[in-house]
């Protein structure tokens, strides 16, 4: 869906970007990871040509974005950044109406789509007729987020979209972002400098430093198999919470006994064990869960523990 072959970006005589490649399917979330100054921003904005290359090509769909209208490329393209950038004078309304006028949209078809949207961000209907400033920093993103779908993009670029909110709105917008079915059909790259944060959303991660991609793969290989220090460095400050985070009961199938409980709660296979752990302080005994087939376990804290290690170990070993 998207490739940067062999790009690279200086400013003066500063290398921001130095000869990246990656390619992104479609349907995929890449996550640009790293400190300020990496160059993961830079990176982001050359593909709907924000920033011109100064050497390499950018392709969406087999097409160089090179040869496309910077301002039409950009209309079908979602991009969302970390203040929102709401216009402080517009409505909700007329902010998220911004693309669907650019395209020659009637009235009906705007604003029954900004309605869905309102609806599936969990935004009131009534703020419709607000200006930014009289809805929370969370609304604003939701609001901001609403704007680069409403044109149904099939791309969305995502730059520090949660990075101006409070640690407790931020962790919500997450999991609300995780599960927003509007999103499992785009192709989405999106710049985090948060940890946590790329491996709870992330499908790959790429790792930049100084300009350079230093590992592109999965979370689990990022946090099992590090190319060098850098990357076992870089996250081992929150590698437990990490690895409870990206490990879900589906994974530890095979290292579960077959017991059953009635009285169990029921959760869905890929609950996360951090979330699962989470269950058990609240006061739950047992968990359920089903696998693709159908068939049922029942887990205590106990047995959850014990399968935890022994993936672990599987991993870090082989």
């Amino acid at each position: 869906m998207i490739r940067l072959d062999q790009v690279s970006k200086s400013f003066k005589d500063t290398a921001a970007v130095k000869s990246v490649f990656f390619e992104v399917n479609e349907g995929e979330n890449l996550i640009l990871l790293g400190t300020s100054g990496c160059g993961k921003t830079t990176t982001l904005k050359m593909i709907n040509r924000l920033i011109e290359p100064d050497e390499g090509k950018v392709t969406i769909n087999g097409k160089n974005v090179a040869n496309e209208n910077p301002e039409i490329l950009r209309r079908g393209i979602g991009y969302v950044m970390q203040n929102n950038g709401l216009f402080p004078h517009y409505t909700i309304g007329e902010n998220i109406a911004t693309v669907p006028q650019l395209l020659k949209w009637d009235k009906n078809k705007t604003q029954e789509r900004t309605t869905e949207l309102l609806s599936k961000l969990h935004l009131p209907a009534d703020c419709i007729s607000l200006f930014p400033h009289e809805l929370s920093g969370g609304q604003q993103q939701r609001v901001g987020l609403a704007r680069a779908l409403v044109a149904d993009p099939s791309v969305l670029l995502m730059d520090e979209p949660f990075g101006a909110l409070d640690n407790v709105t931020r962790a919500s917008i997450r999991k609300e972002f995780k599960a927003l079915e509007e999103l499992k059909r785009k192709t989405i790259v999106m710049v985090t400098h948060d940890v946590q944060e790329a491996f709870e959303l992330a499908d790959r991660i790429c790792l930049m430093d100084k300009g350079e991609i230093i590992q592109i793969g999965t979370p689990q290989e990022l946090l099992y198999h590090p190319i060098n220090d850098f990357v076992n460095n870089f996250m081992e400050s929150e590698r437990i919470t990490l690895e409870f985070k990206i490990t879900t009961l589906k994974d530890l199938w095979n290292k579960l006994p077959d017991e059953q409980s009635s009285n169990a709660k029921t959760v869905d296979q890929q609950l996360s064990i951090w979330d699962t752990l989470n269950y058990f302080r609240s006061g739950v005994d047992k968990i359920s869960f089903a696998d693709d087939s159908g068939r049922q376990k029942s887990i205590d804290i106990n047995t959850l523990n014990s399968a935890f290690i022994s993936y672990q170990n599987l991993q870090q070993h082989g």
